[in-house]
């Protein structure tokens, strides 16, 4: 078998090579490989090749200020780290949060007990009709000789999306009322303060006697029949009857001396005679104009809930004919002249 030869060279050893030997490290040549950092504190590593290195360590440690003496009696502790993501603030997150669980828990307990009881009373509507339902309109004491005579529950008998403008609606109805017991108290001070203003406190009393029933019948209830079961003819009764009362509260807010309000002229014609009177009149003159401008904005947001219910002049005339057809007073009465007609015609002449 040849001999191949020694690929390093004459040297047997291939670590014993001139260019692996001149870099071993040495006194002379020292490096990183031999400096120990953690044995030699505060004494820089050497430079490599004994060249002067040009990062030169400081020749002395830096000195930490000394920390103030705690005063007698004192524990001194160590400055603790700052925590961004602090505890306290964690725990008011935590108990918001669970606040806002605990409020959304009670508001859906409270639709779930009213959607119980309104399925309670739709239940006993169906099986017993609207004799299974008690009036409780007007909210009468028990003892009282004189019942309730309707029957009102907006939470049950009005749709969700009506329900607040119905709410209104008998909001408005109760301030106007109010507002007309006010103005009859002021139509009396201006009475008393001058005996000619005989005739405005007669018409006061009126204006509270009339208007607070018919109000109620002739535009409210129709309003909620109307919403209650998309009831097209009851839209055009409040529409006819709730502009007249719009127009008269815009003339009670005017105040046409005589008429029995204590509109805005009639408060200025007192305030010449007396100044309280005068001032109360124009506290009343006030609720009368916000009555009107609540009147007028009512009416129109009615009136374009209407017309995005599809209701008609020709379903309102159908729902009527329908009506009355169906009265059984009606019919009673139609057979009973049908009847005579008949035997008027068989008689002899």
């Amino acid at each position: 078998m040849a001999d191949r030869g020694n690929p390093f060279g004459e040297t047997d050893n291939p670590f014993q090579d001139p260019a692996v030997v001149e870099h071993r490290p040495g006194n002379q040549y020292a490096t990183l490989d031999v400096y120990n950092p953690f044995e030699s504190r505060g004494i820089p590593p050497p430079p490599p090749y004994n060249e002067q290195s040009a990062f030169q360590a400081p020749a002395t440690l830096p000195t930490v200020p000394a920390q103030p003496a705690a005063p007698p009696g004192k524990k001194t502790s160590p400055t603790e780290p700052k925590n961004y993501g602090s505890y306290g603030s964690q725990e008011t997150t935590a108990a918001a949060a669970t606040a806002d669980l605990l409020r959304r828990q009670e508001e859906l307990n409270r639709k779930a007990e009213e959607l119980d009881r309104r399925e309670r009373e739709l239940q006993n509507t169906a099986l017993g009709g609207s004799a299974g339902r008690q009036n409780n309109w007007p909210p009468l004491p028990s003892f009282c000789p004189v019942q309730p005579c309707f029957y009102q529950d907006i939470g049950v008998d009005i749709p969700q999306d009506f329900q607040k403008t119905v709410k209104i609606m008998y909001y408005v109805w109760l301030v106007s009322a109010g507002t007309l017991f006010l103005n009859f108290l002021a139509c009396l001070a201006w009475f008393i303060t001058d005996g000619s203003q005989g005739s405005g406190f007669g018409m006061s009393i009126l204006w509270m006697i009339l208007f607070t029933p018919c109000s109620f019948i002739c535009w409210y209830r129709p309003l909620y029949k109307a919403f209650k079961s998309d009831s097209s003819f009851n839209f055009f009764v409040f529409f006819f009857i709730f502009l007249v009362q719009d127009i008269l509260y815009v003339l009670q807010a005017v105040g046409i001396p005589g008429w029995g309000f204590s509109g805005w002229i009639a408060a200025f014609t007192a305030m010449k005679g007396n100044t309280g009177v005068g001032v109360l009149m124009i506290f009343v003159a006030i609720f009368l104009t916000g009555t009107a401008v609540m009147g007028i904005v009512m009416l129109k947001r009615v009136h374009s809930i209407y017309r995005r219910t599809g209701a008609s002049f020709q379903k309102a005339q159908q729902e009527f004919a329908a009506g009355v057809f169906t009265n059984q007073t009606v019919r009673t009465a139609a057979a009973q002249a049908a009847a005579g007609a008949a035997q008027n015609s068989f008689k002899p002449q």
